[in-house]
């Protein structure tokens, strides 16, 4: 090894620190009575419609425990619509793998079977350029929905099937980015993000779940819009991060401060954190800023904010549980918050940004409540999910902070 190669290697990161986020949040998570049985029935049922799975993508998907995220985001629902939200749950993860590494075409494809389900519930309907014999994709997207639409109201029915098409958009438009091997700024990445998620079709079946229809006035309400947008901030690209750079995968918020902001890794992943901590103070804070919108919408209201919480707080705590994220080491991780980098395609560690000296790993510590499912009571903790970049939340439209590198220039693009 050349002098400059080993300085090279020196300057590599071998792991970084995870933000405390668990003991900044004291939300309450609640898991579902009935959580681990419709989590069996659920993941069976994804596993028997996709015959064409690998057996590797079997193990994941037992892995992934997507029921279990349902129960925790979904605890108050009856059993029945646990159910039917557990398998969306499910399926929409298998989207997301299945349209990762994707060219634009197949993205546009793969929509054009699921959008079909849902637009013709009763019977497959090839348009042009659809093959005679249905998609698994399109056959199970049929299935759950037929069941959902049963007795989901109206306002939920539209605007699930309205943000499940922005989610293919925006997956459409990440993969002509990777096509064209563009790494996004801030700004655009912000907005795809927002909606390649999936947190947006989520949240419209906390009303489902609950059997509420909110009227369109209050969905629009600036506050409930901001608690919303605070909600999907909050599934943020940390906990997958490492899992995204060892496949060289740059749609990541600590991949792009690194590469187009010229932060190193730490640096990337601490200012992230600081941003989610940020977030979780102003959605408190909205929380108390909700009118009256009259005694029977707000319980409405309370309820549809409830659920909100819940997938904050559910979700972050399942991201250590599942095996998604950090395999069977995420009981340890969530102790001392030292995640070791996986190394990349090829064998290499992932470059920093700037010359890198490796953070010192905090002292472990006991976890402020246990991540286990025994504990399925109420008690206080904070984990999150794994997508979308933690930002910027609106009070009344007005940006309650923005501290990410020059103030004045990047002011507005929490903004859609």
């Amino acid at each position: 090894m050349t002098f400059s190669s080993a300085s090279k290697a020196r300057s590599q990161p071998t792991h970084f620190i995870l933000p405390d986020l668990v003991s900044h949040c004291d939300f309450p998570l609640s898991y579902h009575p009935d959580g681990d049985a419709v989590a069996a029935e659920s993941v069976r049922w994804l596993d028997e419609g996709c015959p064409e799975l690998s057996a590797k993508a079997r193990t994941a998907l037992y892995g992934l425990q997507a029921g279990e995220l349902t129960a925790y985001c979904y605890p108050a629902c009856t059993t029945e619509r646990l159910r039917v939200v557990s398998d969306f749950m499910n399926y929409l993860f298998h989207l997301d793998n299945i349209s990762d590494g994707m060219m634009h075409k197949g993205t546009e494809e793969l929509s054009d079977v699921v959008m079909n389900a849902l637009w013709f519930p009763d019977r497959y309907m090839p348009t042009a350029g659809q093959p005679a014999a249905e998609a698994s994709a399109g056959r199970m997207a049929r299935e759950y929905w037929s069941r959902c639409i049963q007795d989901a109201k109206p306002g939920p029915q539209a605007r699930f099937k309205e943000t499940l098409e922005l989610f293919f958009e925006a997956v459409h438009q990440q993969a002509r980015d990777r096509d064209a091997g563009i790494i996004l700024d801030l700004e655009p990445y912000i907005s795809v993000r927002r909606d390649t998620s999936g947190c947006k079709p989520v949240f419209d079946l906390i009303e489902y779940s609950m059997d509420i229809d909110l009227p369109e006035f209050v969905v629009e309400h600036p506050i409930i819009k901001a608690l919303n947008q605070g909600a999907n901030d909050l599934v943020t690209d940390i906990f997958s991060y490492n899992v995204e750079q060892s496949r060289g995968d740059t749609h990541n918020m600590i991949a792009i401060l690194m590469n187009i902001r010229g932060l190193d890794l730490q640096s990337a992943v601490d200012h992230v954190g600081e941003l989610c901590k940020q977030t979780i103070d102003v959605f408190i804070e909205n929380r108390e800023k909700i009118p009256s919108f009259g005694p029977d919408l707000d319980r409405d209201v309370a309820m549809y904010v409830q659920g909100l919480q819940d997938w904050i707080v559910g979700s972050l705590h399942w991201s250590f549980m599942t095996k998604r994220y950090f395999g069977t080491a995420g009981a340890e991780i969530k102790r001392h918050r030292v995640v070791k980098l996986l190394s990349r395609k090829g064998g290499d560690h992932p470059q920093s940004a700037q010359n890198h000296h490796d953070p010192e790993p905090p002292s472990p510590s006991e976890p402020s409540r246990p991540h286990q499912k025994e504990g399925k009571g109420a008690f206080g903790l904070l984990s999150l999910l794994s997508f979308v970049p933690a930002f910027g939340l609106f009070a009344l439209g007005m940006p309650s902070f923005l501290r990410i590198f020059n103030r004045s220039k990047y002011a507005g693009i929490f903004t859609r």
